[in-house]
């Protein structure tokens, strides 16, 4: 028997470890398949792209907004794996008459340390997210010393087009971002703000605009457009998932921010 709490709070008992897990958070589902879960995984979403062989070997049971909740039921899971960002609080709810439900809360990098630790608990891999956390610490703390010196940008994030939308505060792109020395322009207007493009030399001119490559994916053309809007920042197509995916990618993350930094320099 064993009760664990989630990052919203919510407390469950398990009387053995989850044997047939379905995860709703593409990131999610890498980190399972990187702390060595693969065959307890038996269903994901469409959005789960990475390891690519789960396409073919794992069910789909719809989107990270949109689920099959029949299909959920027929697999039989014994736990649900879901984030508050990327799952809907309805869909939760309507989960959790299944099976109990995992939900995660991610805002910063220590939030991140705090999922790997849960999961080695949840699913008996206590050595595997040790390693993990030690991996994504020594990361961070030589990315730390790399930055440490390197200017601070003023910026704006980009994550959706019509209406345009940028990333705001209280969210790990923003938590990101500022690990890297950027100062986000629209970390006082909430979490994902719409943007007015003809507002935006007046709401903090950036000196850099990036285009994430997801949730929608931005192309050169866009920057030529968004460009026009401020006094001749440098726009640039950044790999979302560098910015957004939380759980083992961040260690990919650090190498790739190296490079940006490298980049923005030259």
């Amino acid at each position: 028997m064993k009760t664990l709490t989630d990052q919203l709070g919510t407390t469950h008992t398990f009387e053995t470890s989850p044997q047939r897990i379905i995860s709703l958070v593409p990131s999610q589902t890498e980190l399972l398949y990187d702390l060595g879960q693969e065959a307890k995984i038996i269903g994901i979403t469409k959005f789960c792209v990475h390891p690519y062989h789960f396409k073919s070997t794992k069910k789909s049971v719809g989107g990270t907004k949109k689920v099959h909740y029949e299909k959920i039921r027929l697999l039989n899971p014994d736990l649900i794996i879901c984030n508050k960002e990327e799952n809907t609080q309805e869909i939760v709810e309507r989960l959790s008459e299944i099976c109990p439900v995992w939900v995660t809360n991610i805002i910063t990098v220590e939030d991140n340390f705090q999922m790997i630790t849960d999961f080695g608990q949840l699913f008996n891999c206590r050595t595997e997210a040790q390693k993990w956390n030690d991996k994504l610490a020594f990361a961070l703390s030589d990315f730390k010393n790399f930055i440490k010196d390197k200017t601070v940008k003023k910026v704006a994030y980009f994550i959706w087009k019509n209406p345009y939308m940028a990333a705001g505060s209280d969210n790990f792109i923003n938590e990101l971002l500022k690990l890297n020395h950027f100062k986000n322009i629209y970390d006082d207007k909430g979490r994902y703000p719409e943007i007015e493009l003809e507002k935006m030399k007046t709401e903090g001119d950036p000196e850099i605009v990036f285009l994430s490559s997801e949730p929608f994916p931005f192309k050169k053309e866009d920057g030529y457009e968004i460009g026009q809007y401020t006094n001749k920042a440098q726009t640039i197509l950044v790999d979302g998932e560098m910015f957004s995916w939380y759980g083992s990618r961040l260690l990919k993350a650090f190498d790739y921010f190296k490079m940006l930094r490298k980049n923005l320099e030259k």
